[in-house]
């Protein structure tokens, strides 16, 4: 049993060593990770029952990606196997004033040529409490979309908590679909919803009132997004609680983060961390909403709490080299209290 069921691609990820360009480096750094996957990683570190749901080719390169995830803690006995390869993405990152960039490489992937009826959702649902898709899922390809939409409507019927985190991608939506039409209609079946502005405005068209966002943003009230949440919920309306992350990018290298939390009656604001000397920030966004599902059943009657969790996790990810994770609900649990010395634990 898996009280949680995420689905999505997991890709092999490829960097120059530390801050190299790409144009500069003779190695590439290796990991394994996609937004789903991550979110499972996660759960899984703080005790949660999680199971990935993806297609992986039937070769080595598949295996190692099957492993890192059992390493992890993660069921992996939904992944279906097939298709010839592995996504891969490029990442090489940015420092002070020169953003990071990502090359996607996907295309015909084995998750990319997924179809509907390829998944056993029925066996997989059995017991299962919580399932969380994202929208880079139904940007892959119309086959991932429909695979997507199968879920989420059978998720629906057996009266499963849906979750998705919007994820607005510019590189993605490629091959033809009419993404605003799709995403409104999987995001329709969901009950908790994540997003920022640029993901609410992209999927559709729904904007901050009365506010222009800077590219830098790092001044931007959280209350200037109650009206974002508010136009979401009545666009969705099976919609329990509608959440926005706060990210000001003062540089590549220094962020301010936090989030706001919105349940139709009030609107709840996290602490802001003040996150300097970045590691690696990708991933921030599915370790926050890892840490808001695990929040969310752990406190179910105090979004506050279940918000700041999200907010103290996402910020010590960007610590952490690599996609995913890696801390404990203890390390999380002291940020929230107020210890962020990074003094030596003996």
């Amino acid at each position: 049993m898996s009280q949680v069921v995420t689905f999505g691609e997991i890709m092999l990820r490829l960097s120059p060593p530390g801050f190299l360009r790409f144009s500069q480096t003779n190695a590439f750094d290796l990991v394994y990770g996609g937004g789903e996957s991550n979110v499972a990683v996660s759960l899984a570190n703080y005790g949660v029952a999680s199971s990935f749901v993806s297609r992986l080719p039937n070769n080595d390169i598949g295996d190692c990606a099957l492993m890192e995830m059992r390493k992890r803690g993660v069921d992996t006995n939904h992944i279906i196997r097939g298709g010839d390869r592995l996504g891969i993405y490029f990442l090489e990152t940015g420092a002070v004033s020169r953003g990071s960039k990502v090359i996607y490489d996907r295309a015909h992937s084995a998750m990319a040529e997924i179809k509907p009826g390829m998944v056993d959702w029925k066996t997989i649902f059995k017991d299962t409490s919580w399932f969380h898709w994202t929208g880079i899922t139904p940007a892959i390809s119309q086959g991932a979309a429909d695979a997507c939409l199968e879920a989420v409507k059978l998720a629906s019927e057996m009266g499963i908590t849906i979750s998705t985190d919007l994820n607005y991608r510019a590189k993605l939506w490629n091959y033809g679909g009419d993404r605003e039409a799709i995403m409104t209609k999987l995001t329709s079946y969901c009950d908790i919803i994540l997003g920022n502005e640029e993901d609410a405005e992209k999927h559709f068209g729904i904007k901050p009132k009365n506010l222009n966002i800077t590219k830098q943003g790092h001044e931007v009230k959280a209350e200037a997004f109650k009206s974002v949440c508010k136009q979401m919920m009545k666009k969705f309306p099976k919609a329990q609680k509608v959440i926005t992350t706060l990210r000001g990018s003062i540089s590549a290298s220094h962020n301010t983060w936090a989030g706001v939390l919105y349940d139709g009656k009030k609107m709840y604001e996290s602490p802001q961390y003040q996150i300097t000397h970045i590691v690696d920030r990708v991933g921030g966004g599915d370790s926050f909403m890892g840490g808001l599902i695990y929040g969310l059943i752990a406190f179910p009657e105090d979004n506050q709490q279940a918000l700041n969790f999200a907010v103290a996790a996402s910020c010590l990810k960007h610590t952490i080299k690599g996609d995913a994770n890696l801390v404990t609900v203890e390390e999380v649990e002291k940020l929230m209290s107020g210890d962020a010395s990074g003094r030596v634990a003996r």
